[in-house]
């Protein structure tokens, strides 16, 4: 991997893309005011619209309505930041273009721990069985890089993406047997199966946030050795880095992130894969950048996915799972259509 001379004025990322420092700016700010303008949005719009003033006025009787908007739009962002940031994480730590939380099995790992947790231990507050989710991501992680180990040349991309559908299918088709034997457990996880923040309060999100914000704090400080990796393994340890010790404190910051979003809002998918290959094409590919704004842009996907979601089907809500799924993939094609997943790697 060869690093140009860039020009005046511009950046070099470790990809080699040069990008002018404005566009990372302006990649900011841009992430910035969509935050905001969809924070406010998801308070506004639903089912039944609400004005500005029934927010801020406390004995407004439609005020019930913007509470219950205000707890699903804090987990919504949340969740998104965590999943965005997951997802840019596991695509510098493998240089495979298609990791992502579900894809590799973490999701799966998390959801089939918990329905475990739930079933034969009896566990039912989030609290409890947001541990098991810990576990099930972390086994299902080291598990999915097991087995894309053996033969030769070792844990390539493809054998890692191979390896974690294999695996998601398996976990998949576990957690849909314990539930069809437990019928309790089952209309429990009904609605988290697919992925939602319907129907959560602030209460939710502040069990699980402690998780979520060790998780992020890791992640963003670990950016340098992102950049490290990148050029290789052996590079990296030329360069005096610990790679097994840098690896599991990335791989930690990942369960943490994305066992912690599976816990609180259930297995949502593409967020991790479309918002990472969405910020290096606009930044480039120092992760001191694409670690911060893969946190912004993935809030705002699940927050907008959320809101198209709840005027779609009127008078019912799509969940945002589903949503993400229907907004993802368009621009999952449209970028492998321009070329960048490739190039922005």
């Amino acid at each position: 991997m060869s690093l140009a001379a860039a020009p005046s004025g511009e950046s070099t990322p470790t990809g080699g893309i040069p990008r002018r420092a404005g566009s990372t700016s302006a990649a900011i700010a841009a992430a910035v005011a969509a935050v905001v303008g969809v924070s406010v949005a998801s308070l506004l719009i639903g089912s039944r619209p609400i004005s500005p003033d029934v927010v801020l006025d406390a004995a407004h009787p439609l005020h019930g309505i913007a509470d219950a908007r205000l707890g699903r739009t804090a987990l919504a962002l949340a969740v998104g930041a965590a999943l965005g940031l997951a997802g840019a994480i596991m695509q510098g730590l493998t240089r495979n273009p298609l990791a992502d939380p579900g894809i590799l099995g973490i999701n799966a790992g998390a959801s089939f721990a918990m329905v475990l947790a739930m079933s034969v231990l009896g566990i039912s507050s989030l609290t409890g069985y947001l541990w098991f989710a810990f576990a099930g991501a972390a086994s299902a992680m080291v598990a999915v890089h097991a087995i894309a180990s053996f033969g030769r040349d070792g844990a390539t991309p493809v054998k890692l993406a191979i390896a974690g559908a294999a695996l998601t299918a398996a976990l998949s088709s576990w957690t849909s047997g314990v539930l069809l034997t437990d019928r309790q457990t089952m209309e429990t996880l009904r609605f988290w199966q697919v992925g939602t923040v319907g129907g959560r309060d602030l209460d939710v999100l502040l069990t699980g946030l402690p998780a979520l914000v060790v998780g992020l704090v890791l992640a963003l400080g670990c950016a340098r050795l992102l950049n490290t990796l990148a050029l290789g393994d052996d590079l990296a340890r030329g360069l005096g880095r610990r790679t097994v010790r840098d690896r599991l404190l990335l791989g930690a910051a990942v369960v943490l992130l994305a066992g912690g979003a599976t816990a609180l809002a259930g297995p949502i998918a593409f967020v991790g894969l479309i918002v990472p290959h969405g910020v290096r094409a606009v930044v480039g590919s120092d992760y001191g950048r694409v670690l911060p704004c893969s946190v912004a842009y993935g809030a705002v996907l699940v927050v907008v996915a959320d809101v198209v979601g709840r005027v779609v089907l009127p008078p019912t809500e799509v969940q945002v799972g589903i949503m993400t799924a229907v907004v993802g993939v368009p621009v999952f094609l449209w970028l492998v259509r321009r070329g960048r997943m490739a190039a922005t790697l």
